[in-house]
């Protein structure tokens, strides 16, 4: 009985999809050709940009169980002492290491900016 409602549901469904699919008209092909020149408009200007990027890293450690990265830098990843492996991320801006007495935390820190012409 499953099989046979499965099957008529799809029975159902693929057609109005096909057909839903067919029925496009003129202005299927203006629309297609706009929403082309958008992309390709889009995808030079993300080209230029991601081009221009320049990202930078640093490391930070500290003693206890917390770090914070230098102002403007975010929280990539964390290392914890006392070989704990369980951490997070607090506020995009720091590394906490969850397990008791942590002699020492460490972050890595990077940040995101445009490189100089």
């Amino acid at each position: 009985m499953m099989k046979v409602a499965i099957f008529l549901l799809f029975a159902v469904l693929i057609p109005s999809q096909y057909t839903r699919a067919q029925s496009c008209t003129q202005s299927c092909t203006v629309d297609n050709v706009i929403n082309l020149m958008i992309k390709s408009s889009t995808e030079a200007l993300v080209t230029s940009v991601l081009s221009k990027l320049d990202i930078t890293c640093t490391s930070v450690n500290s003693r206890g169980a917390n770090v914070s990265c230098p102002s403007g830098y975010k929280a990539t990843s964390c290392a914890c002492g006392m070989a704990c492996g369980s951490w997070d991320i607090r506020g995009n801006t720091a590394c906490h290491c969850q397990c008791q007495n942590i002699d020492w935390t460490s972050a890595q820190c990077c940040k995101l900016g445009l490189m100089e012409s």
